[in-house]
C-alpha cells in the first residue's frame, strides 16, 4: 500500500534521508527503528507531505504523492500521530476527538467517536476533562484516538511510548496490536524496539539517513547488532 523509493530529503544543505527505500503491505505493522537523528521522524514527515523529496518517490495505494499537499494525503487517508502527543491542553477529551474527525459527516463522526469510546474507556469516562490535566499515558491514548477519529487507511506513529511508564507501554502497545487486527496497516516509529518489534511483522534500521537492515521481526531480534545496539544485549 506504501512504497517508499529511492526517496530523499534534504534540510536546506544537509540531507537527512539519502535514498531510502521500503514499504508498508496491507494489514501490516512496520517498525522503523534508529538512533535520534537517523532520520525516523522526517521519514513520516515526508510520507505526511510535511517536509519535501529532494529525490525519489512516494506511493500510496498505487499513486505518486510526494507532490502532494499534506492535507490532500490526509484525505486520502494516511494520519500521522505525532510524536509528544500535542494534544490541545485547553479543550476537553471530546473536543480533541472531535477535531481529529472533522472531516466526516455527523453519523461517521458519531460511529467513530463509538469505537473510539470502545477502544480507550478511560477516554469515555473523562471525555468533559481538559485534555491538558490528563496523565502521560492518556494524553497518549488521546493523540492515538484522534488519529483513529480521521479514519485512516495508514497510520504513521511517531515515538508512542516517549516518557511513558513501563505498564503504560505496555497497555498502549496492546492496544495497537488489536488496531493493527481490525486490518489498519501502520508504519511505527519508536526507540522501544523491543516492543516494536514484538508486535511488527517487519523491520527497517535507519542510521545517518539510510536503511542499513531489514528483514522479518523475528530475524531481526536475533541479529547480534540489534541486541547490542536497541535490545540491551551483547555481540
Amino acid at each position: 500500500m506504501l512504497a517508499l523509493q529511492d526517496l530523499s530529503v534534504r534540510y536546506g544543505a544537509i540531507a537527512v534521508l539519502k535514498g531510502i527505500s521500503l514499504t508498508v503491505g496491507p494489514g501490516e505493522i512496520v517498525a522503523l527503528l534508529g538512533a535520534n537523528g537517523a532520520g525516523k521522524t522526517t521519514t513520516l514527515m515526508a510520507v505526511s507531505g510535511l517536509v519535501p523529496a529532494a529525490g525519489g518517490a512516494i506511493q500510496w495505494d498505487g499513486q505518486p504523492i510526494h507532490t502532494w499537499s499534506s492535507e490532500r494525503i490526509v484525505a486520502a487517508g494516511v494520519v500521522q500521530v505525532p510524536e509528544g502527543r500535542r494534544v490541545f491542553p485547553r479543550l476537553t477529551v471530546e473536543q480533541n476527538l472531535r477535531l481529529g474527525g472533522w472531516r466526516l459527516l455527523t453519523a461517521a463522526q458519531a460511529e467513530t467517536l463509538a469505537r473510539v469510546w470502545t477502544l480507550f474507556p478511560v477516554l469515555r469516562e473523562r471525555r468533559g476533562q481538559l485534555a491538558g490535566t490528563l496523565s502521560g499515558g492518556e494524553q497518549q491514548m488521546l493523540a492515538l484516538g484522534r488519529g483513529l477519529m480521521a479514519r485512516p487507511r495508514l497510520l504513521l506513529l511517531d515515538e508512542p511510548s516517549l516518557g511513558l511508564a513501563p505498564k503504560a507501554v505496555t497497555h498502549l502497545f496492546a492496544i495497537i496490536r488489536q488496531i493493527s487486527a481490525d486490518g489498519l496497516p501502520i508504519l511505527l516509529v519508536e526507540q522501544n524496539a523491543y516492543q516494536a518489534l514484538r508486535i511488527a511483522q517487519r523491520g527497517y534500521v535507519l542510521a545517518a539517513g539510510r536503511i542499513v537492515l531489514e528483514g522479518p521481526t523475528a530475524q531481526l531480534l536475533a541479529n547480534p547488532a540489534i541486541q547490542h545496539a536497541y535490545l540491551g544485549g551483547g555481540g
